[in-house]
């Protein structure tokens, strides 16, 4: 056969490849019902709980207390439950179809297995992050309004590093379900990656705090949980790591994982 026929396409070729695979995977997480629910609960979650924070909250606590608590953070109370959701999207955005055995109809129109993994993950992260941006900034707003006038835990985004928690805790979120999304591509299992994400948030973190204290200063700052955690809090507990030293940290546990799952995609079947 001439040369012409049997050499490789340019790398050129893979732009409008790599725009077709993304087009494909948005579609696909879109249409997918459970994304739907994740989503409205991430931020149904962080909404209702800011609300009934600002509400409650402020006639339970002293005058000492007020100017000394991080209200920020205290909008943010919703996270706890929306990290869930967000974390079980970024795992079922890549395990669904390995349940379902529609991962092999995938394979057979996308090969380029890495190529593929790329744009699902992005596309997960542009999800997580738009919805989580607005969640988080949802929140806080709705605590502002539902907090009584003249309240000593009254805030506002130009404060400093109130706009940087409130846009933070949106790419916390982010990098938790690419966390949840690379342990899904290396164990191919729903069940299987949800123990395994929320395990590595919180059991280490329960485990630090049987330790001697002169530990937990050396250690609970690089745990998982308590590095993200620095990113969205305006008044740093002490032995902490900075918002953005913390938040590298805890983007590190995530590209660890991503790795794995890119490495292992194009050793093992489908």
């Amino acid at each position: 056969m001439p040369a012409t026929t049997t050499a490789r396409r340019p790398p050129a070729d893979l732009a409008p490849l790599f725009a077709g695979v993304l087009r494909s995977e948005a579609r696909k997480l879109a249409t997918v019902r459970s994304t739907t629910w994740a989503l409205v609960a991430a931020v149904a979650f962080n909404v209702i709980i800011a609300a009934l924070l600002g509400a409650l909250l402020p006639g339970h606590l002293s005058a000492h207390q007020k100017a000394t608590i991080d209200s920020v953070r205290v909008s943010l109370g919703g996270l706890h439950l929306s990290q869930i959701a967000i974390g079980l999207l970024g795992v079922l955005a890549v395990t669904s179809e390995y349940s379902s055995g529609m991962i092999r109809a995938t394979l057979a129109a996308v090969p380029r297995r890495r190529l593929l993994l790329t744009a699902k993950a992005l596309v997960l992260a542009a999800a997580a992050a738009t919805t989580g941006i607005v969640a988080c900034l949802a929140a806080y707003l709705v605590f502002q309004a539902f907090l009584p006038a003249g309240d000593a835990m009254r805030t506002t985004l130009a404060d400093p590093g109130v706009l940087r928690a409130v846009t933070g805790a949106g790419l916390y979120l982010t990098v938790l379900g690419l966390l949840g999304f690379g342990l899904g591509a290396v164990l191919r299992s729903s069940a299987g990656a949800v123990a395994v994400l929320f395990g590595v948030l919180f059991v280490p973190t329960l485990l630090a705090a049987l330790l001697p204290s002169s530990w937990q200063d050396t250690i609970s700052p690089y745990l998982p949980m308590n590095a993200g955690d620095t990113i969205y809090t305006v008044r740093p507990e002490a032995h902490m790591l900075g918002p953005w030293a913390g938040f590298g940290v805890f983007c590190l546990y995530a590209a660890a994982a991503l790795a794995a799952g890119f490495v292992l995609i194009g050793r093992r079947d489908a």
